[in-house]
């Protein structure tokens, strides 16, 4: 059973596994492999979520089960100062998927801020199954970017309103 806490920096390098894995198992298959270790070499690196952990508007959150972290999210408030809080991470190594861990992490980070009036995520248009995940948790698409790598194609800018949670 997976239980969900705060990470410490000692978490950092099995987090940095978990979203290489989670990524290449979500994304090989949309934007190749190489394209796939280009970017966690990048947004994922143990330093890039050093300063992540770092951010005092943001939570980060990891799902713990004693012998290995099987999820991790990170939210952070938006800069424009709208009251928007942004889910930039949430992602679930592929053999714990549908067993609430995802749904676990979410609702941590949902009850995190509470001055925000809506939590927004970036979706890959291709990952169908985030897209019915975050339906399936309120959300709905507000549009459709362009990614400003066009290998990445298009993405779901989704909403869900917070008050009240």
């Amino acid at each position: 059973m997976f239980f969900v806490r705060t990470p410490s920096e000692r978490d950092l390098p099995e987090i940095n596994r978990l979203l290489v894995t989670t990524w290449h198992a979500t994304y090989d298959g949309f934007f190749g492999a190489d394209k796939v270790r280009e970017i966690t070499e990048n947004w994922h690196s143990v330093p890039a979520l050093k300063a992540r952990l770092a951010r005092k508007d943001a939570e980060f959150v990891v799902a713990d089960d004693g012998k290995r972290l099987g999820g991790m999210g990170f939210a952070a408030l938006a800069k424009d100062g709208a009251a928007t809080v942004v889910l930039s991470h949430l992602y679930v190594l592929p053999e714990f998927q549908r067993q609430g861990i995802g749904r676990a992490m979410f609702a941590e980070l949902e009850t995190c801020f509470p001055d925000a009036k809506k939590v927004r995520v970036e979706v890959a248009a291709q990952n169908a199954g985030a897209i019915a995940f975050y339906y399936a948790h309120g959300f709905e698409r507000i549009r459709v970017e362009t990614d400003e790598d066009p290998a990445l194609g298009s993405i779901w800018v989704m909403e869900k309103p917070l008050i009240g949670v």
